[in-house]
């Protein structure tokens, strides 16, 4: 089986209940809404842009685009990049390449004119179908694009280097193309964070497609009558696959444009969501608007909401512990993965293991895990390692890089760069990014168990702490913090805090800043880092 046939079966049985409503809060409503000869519902009591399909239309629309391609030439070993925006539009898109045999390459919606470029020539892809929000960029690199490759455009008014796509699928069937699949073809390419310099492409086969769907419906337990809120961008394999969920449940789900607290409150109690998937900076932003009272949970409808879960960076347990204060019938878990071990799931907590909150948890469903030294070998007790996962899951390889696959991929195992260790319990805890330790004065410290010490202050929104240049220890620690809303706070009050922290752990720089993270959720370190100067040590390191 693959994902392909999940979507398959989900028209059959489930033709005309809904798969995906797309909800934009910051767009008015309007009357009727085509989509290239479809109709969408748009509910005249919806004040705001809101539009669905069903499972049947879901599957006739990437059946049309799967057509399309294959008339143009589009079959197995090919690949289309995607770079779109969240809108309903993206899921059939990404299925009607999946449907060719050809590789689905999402690209990151921040990148670039030159990473645009960068990644579409490194995955080799043959078309690049972009959306109106990126026109001014891809006009930049058109003419480096050779002929032979298209340039697809889906949105009005099409740009003049582009072909539009109501065109491109004009006289396409809706009927399945029959295109044979297995486990083992070739079904995307995903890129890395690209925080050490330009993006690797990571190439998956359908088997960890399928498998991430499985592991997802076991971890959290979709029916068909759970309703997913996904907010994050669907290019990255951690909304996807969280949304995989739903596919294998064939359950409806939403996508919400728009991350403010009252956009997800309102989005939870007027969907009837059952389950939400939040970024660390989204929840504690729910958490202060209730704190100050702007948002309060009597005003939405939220009995049915059954799962938070968080995934993506390393979550801070005061916000765990203070997210059950206003919600303590909420099941809870946290998910562990990379684009290389095809998102979230590799490790998670479960929903049974809440009272281990700050763990990152136990191998995910049908994952293998160890914690190795430097020469790889398995350490023991409670010793810090490098995190290695094993499982269906696991990337092929860095399409076209064969020196890093070969530094990533062990016998099998894939060796992440997380730093962990295991308690007395079995539960694994993330201690840090391997390149992110910081060595001061012979002392390793680990960033991650620092920063969650300091966003126990009540006063703290966020802290991203890095390693600066300093002449006699070689680094220090340096704290960026981003104070709350509204609130005032002084340097002297952060290091009194942080008495409560062993002597060499506390950081002898308090910076207040505002902490970047990107579409994931991660922050930007390496950003802070040449923002701070830091970036000169790292690559002196790098060198070393």
């Amino acid at each position: 089986m693959t994902i392909v046939d999940l979507l398959e079966r989900n028209a059959r049985e489930y033709a005309n209940e809904t798969a995906l409503v797309e909800i934009n809060p910051e767009q008015k409503a309007t009357k009727r809404v085509t989509w290239h000869e479809y109709e969408l519902v748009q509910p005249s009591a919806s004040p705001y842009s809101r539009r669905e399909i069903t499972w049947s239309v879901f599957n006739e629309r990437a059946n049309r685009f799967a057509n399309a391609l294959i008339s143009r030439g589009i079959t197995k070993g090919h690949k289309v990049a995607i770079l779109m925006m969240n809108c309903m539009e993206w899921l059939p898109i990404y299925f009607g390449v999946l449907k060719t045999g050809a590789m689905a390459v999402p690209l990151n919606f921040r990148y670039s004119s030159d990473e645009i470029l960068y990644t579409f020539n490194l995955a080799q892809a043959d078309i690049l179908l972009f959306g109106p929000e990126f026109i001014g960029r891809v006009e930049d690199i058109a003419d480096q694009i050779d002929e032979r490759h298209l340039l697809l455009y889906f949105g009005d008014g099409c740009p003049s280097f582009a072909e539009g796509y109501p065109s491109f699928v004009a006289d396409s069937s809706s009927q399945n193309p029959g295109i044979p699949l297995s486990e083992d073809d070739y079904a995307a390419i995903y890129f890395s964070s690209g925080t050490t310099g330009f993006p690797k492409a990571i190439l998956h086969k359908h088997r960890a497609l399928i498998y991430s769907a499985t592991v997802e419906q076991k971890h959290h337990g979709q029916t068909h009558d759970d309703v997913f809120l996904c907010i994050p961008p669907l290019y990255h394999t951690g909304a996807k696959m969280h949304w995989f969920g739903s596919l294998y449940s064939g359950s409806k789900a939403v996508l919400l444009k728009g991350i403010k607290p009252e956009y997800i409150l309102d989005a939870v109690s007027k969907e009837h969501c059952t389950i939400v998937w939040l970024l660390v900076p989204w929840a504690q932003d729910i958490l202060n608007a209730l704190d100050s009272g702007r948002l309060k949970l009597s005003d939405y409808h939220l009995d049915q909401w059954r799962l938070m879960h968080i995934g993506a960076q390393p979550v801070p347990q005061s916000l765990i512990h203070h997210w059950l204060e206003y919600f303590p019938n909420h099941q809870y878990d946290t998910n562990y993965g990379l684009s290389e071990s095809i998102g979230p799931g590799a490790v998670h907590l479960g929903v049974e293991n809440v009272h281990k909150v700050g763990a990152i948890g136990v191998p995910g469903y049908g994952w293998q895990v160890k914690i190795v030294d430097e020469d790889g070998n398995e350490v023991h007790g409670q010793e810090v390692g490098e995190l290695c996962v094993k499982g269906d899951g696991v990337m092929v390889c860095y399409y076209r890089d064969p020196e890093a696959t070969a530094k990533t991929l062990k016998d099998g195992w894939l060796y992440t760069g997380d730093m962990a260790m295991r308690d007395e319990d079995g539960f694994i805890f993330l201690v840090d990014r391997k390149k992110d330790v910081i060595i001061t004065g012979g002392e390793n410290l680990y960033p991650v168990q620092i920063e969650d010490f300091i966003r126990g202050f009540n006063k703290v929104s966020d802290v991203a702490v890095i390693g600066l240049p300093d002449e006699r220890l070689g680094e220090i620690a340096a704290a960026i913090i981003e104070i709350k809303e509204g609130m005032t706070c002084t340097e002297d009050e952060i290091n009194e805090f942080c008495k409560g922290m062993p002597r060499y752990k506390r950081p002898r720089r308090i910076i207040f800043d505002k902490v970047p993270r990107n579409p994931t959720g991660k922050i930007e370190k390496p950003l802070l880092r040449k923002r701070y100067g830091a970036d000169r040590l790292v690559d002196a390191q790098n060198k070393s």
